[in-house]
């Protein structure tokens, strides 16, 4: 279907893609100290970007990690909504390098089987879905005949959002008469494949654990006190292997307390996303099985259950050959991915109380639970904010508002700082796919897809503007 957002949005991807091109080159590897002048560097390139694009408000702020970047565009209506876009410049490390296909920050086309690919570090996650609203407001702005939008368009762009986002809580609430809105688009997401729209309502929250186990107080020779003494690789591969019970279930005490079930509805919903098993695990998930908590589907598992997973596990002796001792200590480390009305904080005394109940005798355990961690987030489904979504959404994909699917999000985000800085609900709009290989060596985004993103941003702005306002 035709409209003018679109005609902008084609006869413009030029522009979307060299300045796409130019901010993947940049190497912005937030979790390595020695890329933290490119990290500066991407917070620089963005900030020109957003001026040249229009936005008579343009900041760095500074934090003590890494920038962010801050714009506002205001509508010319002091009384129209205000609508917050999320998203992060700061990119993974690309380890291993020999498994990238091209130059990891040198972006490459390839033509794929769904449609031309760019492949680079930072292509969908989170450079892509942060630089189609470049065009997405130019193609509003055109298609409507404005000098502004028809909302006033705020962007807050971190640069730690690979490391955890250790300062992004900090510099919500001190910016937050700067940042207040009516809601928050949240641009770090994606949709279910190409040939079905959808928006992502929840993201799961995330803690995490390292356990250290101590039997001897030194290394001992395996021929004179093995079979004498505790091992405490054994104590921890005991331990881990109760992790979770025979149904799947994690046996944290507590752990499933608050936990809101799905309702009937929501499973229902999920249930209408198309997922093919098979093809997932011989794709994205590369792996032989499925498997997980008993009574729910894979995609259930993946994006609306809490989970348990371990890490990593290491001790005693790794190198060539062998070494013959009863190792001194054993390490774990967990994560554990969290759903409403679950809370991080409550996680230090669960996993303290299973260690307990599953120490043997003569092991000694340190149990170090990081305070903070990610809490869990929600969107309204029944918000007049998310109908004017799904009709933007719908439009760009020339599908009806009702046949926009709803998923969830697996991963974790700083999502629910902001809803609980900024007291604003939630929408996601991302151009992703399960299959664009974020984290890991050849990553890409689907090109049409970005151009898609591009639209419904365009067309987001205009739907928004009819949404009552309550202050």
């Amino acid at each position: 279907m035709a409209s003018p957002e679109r005609d902008f949005v084609t006869a413009h991807l030029t522009d979307l893609h060299a300045d796409l091109d130019a901010w993947l080159r940049i190497p912005s590897i937030s979790a390595d100290p020695a890329h933290s002048g490119d990290v500066a560097a991407s917070a620089a390139w963005l900030a020109d970007a957003l001026r040249r694009t229009g936005f008579p408000t343009v900041e760095v702020w500074e934090t003590p990690g890494a920038p962010a970047v801050f714009a506002e565009w205001p509508a010319g209506d002091p009384a129209a909504p205000v609508a917050l876009v999320y998203g992060h410049h700061d990119v993974q490390p690309v380890d291993p390098l020999e498994l990238w296909e091209h130059p990891p920050f040198e972006p490459t086309r390839v033509e794929g089987p769904d449609g031309p690919e760019l492949h680079a570090r930072g292509a969908i996650d989170d450079k892509g879905n942060v630089a189609f609203h470049l065009l997405g407001i130019r193609a509003h702005l055109a298609a409507t005949g404005r000098t502004s939008p028809a909302v006033t368009v705020k962007l807050l762009v971190e640069g730690e959002e690979e490391s955890g986002s250790p300062h992004f809580a900090a510099l919500l609430r001190e910016r937050a008469d700067r940042l207040r809105c009516d809601v928050v688009v949240v641009s770090d997401t994606g949709m279910a494949a190409p040939d079905v729209p959808s928006a992502v309502v929840a993201m799961r929250g995330l803690a995490d654990a390292e356990i250290t186990l101590r039997g001897p107080a030194v290394d001992l020779h395996s021929g004179s006190f093995g079979g004498g003494v505790p091992n405490p690789l054994h104590a921890m591969a005991r331990l881990i292997a109760a992790l979770h019970d025979d149904q799947g279930r994690v046996t944290l005490p507590g752990f499933y307390d608050a936990v809101r079930p799905l309702t009937d509805r929501e499973r229902e919903l999920m249930g209408r996303v198309p997922f093919d098993e098979a093809a997932w695990l011989a794709g994205p998930a590369a792996s032989r099985t499925a498997t997980g908590e008993a009574g729910f589907s894979t995609l259930e598992r993946i994006g609306a259950r809490p989970t348990a997973e371990v890490n990593g596990m290491w001790g005693g002796y790794t190198g060539p050959g062998h070494k013959t001792i009863v190792p001194a200590e054993a390490h774990a480390k967990i994560t554990f991915r969290l759903v409403p009305d679950q809370r991080p904080a409550d996680l230090a005394e669960q996993v303290k109380g299973w260690v307990a109940a599953n120490l043997p005798e003569g092991i000694q355990a340190d149990v170090h639970v990081p305070a903070g961690g990610v809490s869990p987030c929600a969107s309204d489904l029944d918000s007049p904010a998310m109908d004017a979504l799904l009709a933007a959404i719908g439009q760009a994909f020339d599908t009806d508002p009702a046949d926009v699917l709803f998923t969830r999000e697996g991963g974790s985000g700083p999502e629910a700082d902001l809803v609980e800085a900024l007291g604003a609900p939630l929408l996601f709009l991302g151009a992703g796919l399960p299959t664009d290989r974020i984290h890991s060596p050849n990553e890409r985004v689907l090109l049409p897809m970005l151009h898609r993103g591009a639209e419904a941003a365009a067309h987001l702005w205009r739907e928004l503007a009819a949404v009552p306002v309550v202050r």
